[in-house]
């Protein structure tokens, strides 16, 4: 039983990883679609999309950082980060709603930073 769950480590840090790097491609692509927001007319529609690609990207790295801790026993450190992070695409999710530039965007700046922070310590 623990040999197996010693053998699934590295595959559920692989899915880790992957997971972190989808989030960052969809927080960086969204950023991309707030430019084409100004300026092309379905810019908006690309955005709205965007959002719910990127939340689902927050919501299986909160996956992928829990299969990683519970069969190894390993840290729950990467389930808090998640779990964090997928607190503030809730915020910029709800911010981008309600229209509030002030928060949105810089928000959006930071969760890519921490999002290149993570996946550089993967």
């Amino acid at each position: 039983m623990a040999d197996q769950a010693a053998a699934n480590a590295p595959r559920s840090a692989s899915f880790l990883r992957i997971a972190i790097a989808l989030q960052t491609l969809t927080i960086f692509l969204q950023a991309v679609s707030a430019g084409l927001l100004l300026t092309l007319p379905y810019g908006a529609t690309l955005h709205s999309v965007g959002a719910r690609v990127m939340y689902g990207a927050s919501m299986l790295y909160v996956l992928a950082a829990v299969l990683a801790w519970k069969p190894g026993g390993g840290s729950v450190r990467p389930v808090w980060q998640a779990c964090g992070f997928l607190v503030l695409a809730s915020v910029q999710v709800v911010s981008g709603i309600a229209h509030v530039p002030s928060v949105h965007l810089p928000l959006g700046v930071v969760m890519f930073g921490l999002s290149v922070l993570a996946l550089a310590r993967r």
